[in-house]
């Protein structure tokens, strides 16, 4: 991937709703030339999706999301693919990762409430025949997402001490 193209794809992660007229005149650039890269690389699927960051604990929308350690014997021949393609096609799940360490897959699920989570672990993750063991951790607080901060932080007003 050239470098040009890079620039693109950095400017649209900090915001997706960038025209190509604005990342031309940002890079310098023929505004035709940004139109065809960024047409490209949506056919090529480098870029699959612009997605919005929501601060949900600002929204009356109450939702659980955990996190799932998943431990499994990998499948002959395919090894934790079928296993990951099981996991992600369920609607509740929003991102799988193959990891390295104490676990393989890392799974992050979104729920109504608690006993969505618990009975999502226990009824379709936990009976796939590859699974081993999960361990779920549900998230409390969100203070940072895809490198946005969600809280709004004050000045500190403490006064300097020195010895």
């Amino acid at each position: 991937m050239n470098e040009f193209k890079l620039s693109i794809l950095d400017l649209l992660k900090e915001d997706a709703r960038l025209t190509a007229s604005t990342i031309a005149t940002m890079l310098g650039a023929k505004e035709e030339d940004v139109a065809a890269a960024i047409a490209e690389m949506e056919r090529d699927h480098v870029i699959v999706k612009y997605a919005t960051v929501v601060n949900w604990s600002k929204v009356d929308d109450e939702k659980v999301t955990a996190l799932i350690e998943v431990e499994c014997t990998p499948e002959r021949g395919r090894g934790f693919e079928s296993i990951a393609e099981r996991v992600y096609l369920y609607p509740e799940v929003k991102s799988v990762y193959l990891m390295s360490g104490a676990y393989d897959l890392l799974v992050e699920i979104e729920g109504k409430n608690l006993k969505e989570v618990a009975s999502f672990v226990s009824n379709k993750l936990s009976t796939i025949e590859s699974v081993i063991s999960t361990k779920t951790f549900f998230i409390l607080k969100k203070y940072k997402q895809d490198g946005i901060i969600f809280e709004e932080f004050e000045d500190d007003h403490r006064l300097l001490v020195t010895p």
